[in-house]
């Protein structure tokens, strides 16, 4: 279950940052490997903030579109979507949502640790993938889609 308020009793246990990658009408989606959590399903670029990131969760999202994709991003042309609250039935999470718009499409190359596939669609063509649990709300609230 995912909310823009943060529900009572909510204790996250870890804090992830994630970004729409977009050109052209089109939003970057990473499919991930099936032996993965969440594995066989399609998701934005996104990862956990790190100790590494000292909390910065701009320097976050960059580091794990970079780790995933070899995009980098201009900390300065982000923007910031949403803070969403997720709960999940045996832990609960923040996820920072950002997207970056790109006047060409970047050069993608996945890291093949994680990932298998990459693809740009359209949003609300990517809605019919097999997400992982929840962006199809992050996603909607995005685009202002019902």
């Amino acid at each position: 279950m995912v909310t823009l308020e943060q529900p009572q009793d909510f204790n996250p246990k870890f804090i992830v940052a994630g970004c729409l990658l977009e050109c052209d009408g089109k939003i970057l989606l990473l499919h991930r490997q099936s032996h993965k959590p969440q594995g066989g399903s399609w998701g934005i670029p996104a990862g956990k903030v790190d100790e590494e990131d000292n909390g910065d969760i701009v320097q976050a999202v960059c580091r794990e579109v970079l780790q995933e994709t070899s995009c980098t991003l201009p900390k300065d042309s982000l923007q910031k979507i949403q803070t969403f609250y997720v709960r999940y039935p045996d832990y609960d999470f923040v996820y920072h949502y950002f997207k970056m718009d790109f006047s060409a499409f970047p050069a993608v190359v996945i890291n093949d640790g994680e990932h298998d596939e990459y693809r740009w669609i359209a949003p609300l063509d990517a809605l019919k993938l097999d997400l992982i649990p929840d962006e199809d709300f992050c996603m909607k609230y995005a685009y202002g889609i019902e």
